[in-house]
């Protein structure tokens, strides 16, 4: 399936300098997809080069024509949904038609960076001199490296790849190796839309040399990561060296607070929704469940008995709602939590196993737990999968302090049928986004990011492609 790829260095599809390779598995049953070029040092060297010189290519560029490229690759991009989401469903495991959702998304992110790209307004500032003018304008922060993840493989390199482009920056896109195929189908996709030779290239293979030698080069002037707080921070002490730039979209550990004065029935339409889309493993996915004491079993029987009815399956299948997990590793850690969970006093409502029937494939029930307390292992460390744990509270304050009591702050879901509750709690929230009544946060139009250890800076929206860009004032005298 990877043969007409590789490594993509100056505008063309090429094997590594060793010709060597790794293997690329289908979650849902085990099998190999295929074997995808893994990049040699000398593959990087070259990758760096190109990109520094398709840079002086793109950065000058005009800001129209540059407009004209990314909304050919948006319109390309929809015109192989099928194709890219395919790509998605063997590689990740998810149903079909979430891949498709996905691959729209990636679309309209390229779609919305088209028109940012001749939104780069500078500003002039009345100057406190008669003779003097005072010039504010921005630049491309020059060559990037854009770290994508394996959970959402298209709208993640998506963000990266479309508003480097809109900056005038060239890109390195590097690929999780889980999960090449899609990024490599959407790379060729710039290519074809006329995106010069050494603007986008595409390195695969292993990320943690690939990062150190991109981020150890003087030629990367920014990064952008997508991944776990863990990683995050081995990269923001690397990138020290050189003070590059970075922006970080890391771990999360959402709360999602259920208000006696919501619509049950919506509520956990909302929390199913959130939760179990790509399996629970997506980082801004509902991992700790606060419900108000006088309907938390109303909630929890409504949520299991819909939960009963998800269909779990290859995601090739239409019917399928839940796929596998990504990966054996993600299956075992799973396994591993839902143990230490019940060890620490969780009852089991659903789930805790893996799904009769299925000899191969790295599936696993949604599992909802209660009698769980705030210290739990599960209420600290991320989950990454359809696990669910349960609590009640009594009050606003309390739950607002309790939901707080962590070192990650990506994102929050709230469910109230009171404007003021929902008002009061968006504003108190320490995450850098909120859903209230609304299973979506993810938007191509707003700025999409995390506070405290969930990392910094701010992918979507307007002000993302400030992060691409350097600011120069320039003090201009009249008379020389």
């Amino acid at each position: 399936m990877y043969e007409k790829f590789g490594q993509f260095i100056d505008g063309k599809w090429c094997q590594s300098s060793d010709k060597s390779t790794y293997e690329v598995i289908n979650p849902a049953n085990e099998e190999t997809l295929g074997h995808a070029s893994k990049a040699t040092s000398k593959d990087v060297d070259r990758a760096l080069k190109s990109a520094e010189k398709g840079l002086q290519v793109w950065k000058k560029t005009p800001p129209w024509q540059r407009s004209y490229i990314i909304r050919r690759i948006a319109d390309k991009i929809r015109e192989k949904e099928d194709v890219l989401a395919k790509w998605m469903t063997l590689e990740v495991g998810k149903p079909f038609v979430e891949a498709k959702g996905e691959v729209n998304g990636a679309a309209d992110i390229f779609e919305w960076n088209a028109e940012e790209t001749k939104r780069i307004y500078g500003q002039t500032v009345e100057s406190r001199f008669e003779d003097t003018r005072v010039h504010v304008y921005y630049q491309p922060v020059g060559v990037v490296a854009a770290l994508s993840p394996w959970n959402f493989p298209a709208v993640l390199s998506a963000r990266k790849i479309s508003t480097a482009l809109a900056a005038g920056c060239s890109v390195i896109i590097k690929p999780d190796v889980i999960t090449p195929g899609v990024v490599m189908e959407m790379v060729n996709i710039c290519s074809e839309c006329g995106v010069p030779p050494g603007v986008v290239n595409l390195l695969s293979g292993d990320p943690p040399s690939i990062a150190q030698q991109l981020i150890a080069s003087d030629i990367i002037k920014k990064i952008s990561i997508t991944g776990s707080s863990r990683v995050g921070k081995l990269i923001l002490k690397q990138a020290a060296d050189k003070v590059q730039r970075v922006t970080m979209e890391l771990s999360g550990h959402s709360p999602f607070i259920v208000f006696d004065d919501a619509d049950i029935k919506k509520a956990t339409d909302m929390a199913i929704a959130a939760k179990f889309r790509n399996n629970g493993q997506v980082c801004i996915s509902p991992n700790r469940f606060y419900i108000q004491e006088s309907k938390k079993d109303e909630f929890v029987n409504l949520f299991v008995e819909k939960t009963k009815k998800l269909k779990i399956g290859n995601g090739m299948d239409p019917s399928t709602q839940l796929g596998p997990l990504t990966t054996k590793k993600r299956l075992n850690e799973i396994e591993e939590l839902v143990e230490k969970t019940k060890q620490e006093g969780a009852k089991v409502l659903l789930g805790g196993k893996k799904p009769a029937g299925f000899n191969k494939g790295f599936f696993y029930e949604p599992t909802v737990f209660d009698h769980v307390k705030d210290d739990f292992t599960i209420m600290k460390q991320e989950p990454f999968g359809p696990l669910v744990p349960m609590l009640s509270f009594k009050s606003f304050d309390e739950v607002i302090e309790r939901a707080n009591n962590h070192e990650l702050g990506l994102s929050s879901y709230i469910c109230t049928n009171s404007m003021e509750k929902a008002h009061k709690a968006s504003e108190l929230m320490e995450t850098g986004t909120v859903a209230v009544n609304t299973p979506l946060v993810a938007i191509a139009e707003a700025p999409f990011g995390g506070i405290k250890q969930a990392g910094y800076g701010r992918e979507g929206g307007s002000m993302a492609i400030k992060d691409y860009l350097n600011v120069k004032y320039t003090h201009l005298g009249l008379k020389g």
